[in-house]
């Protein structure tokens, strides 16, 4: 996402895998989703892209040079949204975060039917975890304010196709009220 707000090409300048002001503009959203889940007693999980070693490059390495040299403070969650004591961390080296985790072994002992897909990127983990949920017959929910990517036409392209095919789509204000009204 980058260290701080900035325009895209301003953050990718610090951090070339950042996502610049369009992150930050998530951030929000995902706060409020995690103060919901926390205020409910709902499980949270934190399927996350973990630091790179020598022996995990592979495709992704060879598409995007200079992954594996990225910088471990890079890999740090914004303070706003990080992982409470009690809440699964779960690190990931693909774009799904199903793909070689024990995320569906958690969901199925903690009784998940539904997951809320937050973060970035709307057309890489995202769609990718949406995409894997789908097929694993969970119910899928994208807030469409609280993922982002580093391309607004790619954000809303993959938003159109997850919500025609994957996943409902819809804003956090819209999201909050029926996660209260479900867990009531």
């Amino acid at each position: 996402m980058g260290y701080e707000p900035m325009p895209i090409m301003q953050a990718i300048d610090t951090m070339p895998t950042s996502c610049g002001e369009y992150g930050w503009r998530a951030v929000p959203q995902i706060a409020r989703l995690l103060q919901t889940f926390r205020e409910l007693g709902a499980p949270v999980l934190y399927p996350y892209v973990a630091p790179k070693k020598p022996h995990d490059q592979g495709q992704f390495e060879r598409k995007v040079p200079g992954v594996m040299s990225v910088p471990l403070r890079d890999y740090d969650f914004v303070a706003q949204v990080q992982p409470i004591s009690g809440e699964i961390t779960i690190p990931k080296f693909q774009a799904s975060a199903f793909q070689g985790t024990p995320l569906a072994s958690y969901l199925v002992g903690l009784g998940v039917d539904t997951v809320v897909v937050t973060g970035c990127t709307t057309s890489g983990c995202v769609r990718a975890t949406a995409v894997d949920a789908c097929a694993m017959n969970l119910k899928v929910v994208v807030p469409e304010d609280a993922v982002y990517d580093r391309s607004q036409v790619s954000h809303a392209v993959n938003l159109f196709d997850m919500a025609s095919k994957y996943a409902d789509v819809l804003p956090t204000e819209e999201l909050i009220p029926l996660l209260r009204q479900h867990r009531s």
